[in-house]
């Protein structure tokens, strides 16, 4: 009997012993895994917090990206909801108010609609060099158009309406810019919603020095302006000789953005013995996607038959899809910057 005691002892003892060990293995594997899982979690957060630098990089153009409904109106809906966004974080970056946001429509308030020019009229150009190609994005006027712009990572011509009430900081931000233009507001036949501080026809020569003298002050590189509307100005050959006056004593140059087809412009470029820059091609003053691509096959083949051509679009979303997927049409031009053209 006390025989059999003791082998019970024993056998309860090895029972105990096993247990023990198992206890052991669980106790090493649950540590082992806190301790991967401590390290894994740190790993994790680095990756993470890399996805999260590289999405906040190209926010802009993800959003942009998103499948587009054919109701236009959607389109800038949601361009509106991410400039918003953006103004939000640059209001926070340079502690200035939030500035207003334009609505969003297509860019037919920037030419009389009873006279669009087509592309300018010129002489047949034959070079062995690759045909250039310059791209102005007007109405330029908060961080996130230039965000969105140059995610796109093509030399495209920025041109800054001048800063107002609803718009205070866009000379600030042309100052960060290599290269930029002037979006200057001119009169219009029929327009309603006219800027402040729009150049008159009836504008005398002083006050137009004057103005001319400010934007120089606000945006003291700027080599290039073209006009924001301007149909009427444009097509008075007094109010056009007044303002080249002004621009030439400050160095200077005048795009025609080309507004109507009466514009003096070429007319009173020819009288100083300057070179007559104008648009081409308006890329979109209508806001289909689609067309607005068929505006840059246009622009391209005018660039093929005469060497040079200047295209004008906006920062509306789709104008910058669809450059952005015209990348593989521009293999047939060299694409440059305003003061690369000639």
């Amino acid at each position: 009997m006390p025989k059999r005691k003791k082998n019970k002892a024993k056998k309860s003892l090895i029972s105990l012993k096993y247990v023990a060990w198992i206890l052991a293995f669980i106790a090493t594997v649950m540590i082992s895994f806190a301790v991967g899982y401590h390290f894994g979690s740190d790993n994790t957060k680095k990756e993470i917090a890399k996805q999260i630098k590289e999405k906040k990089r190209s926010l802009v153009l993800k959003e942009l990206d998103k499948p587009l409904k054919s109701d236009s109106t959607s389109v800038h809906t949601r361009l509106q909801d991410v400039l918003k966004k953006q103004s939000q974080k640059d209001s926070k970056d340079i502690n200035l108010p939030i500035p207003k946001e334009p609505t969003y429509t297509d860019s037919s308030h920037e030419y009389d609609k009873t006279s669009l020019p087509q592309s300018q009229k010129r002489e047949l150009k034959t070079t062995s060099s690759k045909p250039k190609l310059a791209i102005i994005i007007d109405d330029v006027s908060a961080k996130s158009h230039v965000q969105a712009i140059k995610e796109l990572n093509l030399p495209l011509t920025m041109s800054f309406l001048p800063p107002s009430k609803d718009r205070p900081n866009s000379h600030k931000l042309a100052a960060k810019e290599d290269f930029y233009m002037v979006h200057l507001p001119m009169e219009a036949k029929n327009f309603t919603k006219e800027e402040p501080f729009t150049l008159r026809v009836d504008d005398t020569q002083k006050e137009i020095i004057k103005r001319i003298k400010m934007i120089k002050k606000l945006f003291p590189r700027v080599r290039y302006i073209n006009n924001h509307t301007g149909s009427k100005f444009t097509s008075n050959e007094l109010a056009v000789n007044k303002l080249i006056y002004a621009l030439k004593k400050q160095n200077i140059d005048f795009i025609d953005s080309r507004t109507i087809g009466s514009t003096k412009v070429q007319k009173v470029m020819e009288n100083y013995g300057d070179r007559y820059m104008a648009r081409d091609i308006f890329l979109d003053h209508e806001s289909d996607k689609k067309y607005v691509i068929s505006q840059i096959k246009k622009a391209i083949k005018i660039a093929k038959v005469h060497g040079t051509a200047i295209a004008i679009g906006h920062p509306h979303a789709n104008t910058l899809l669809a450059i952005k997927e015209s990348k593989k049409l521009f293999k047939d031009v060299e694409l440059v910057l305003i003061n690369k053209l000639y």
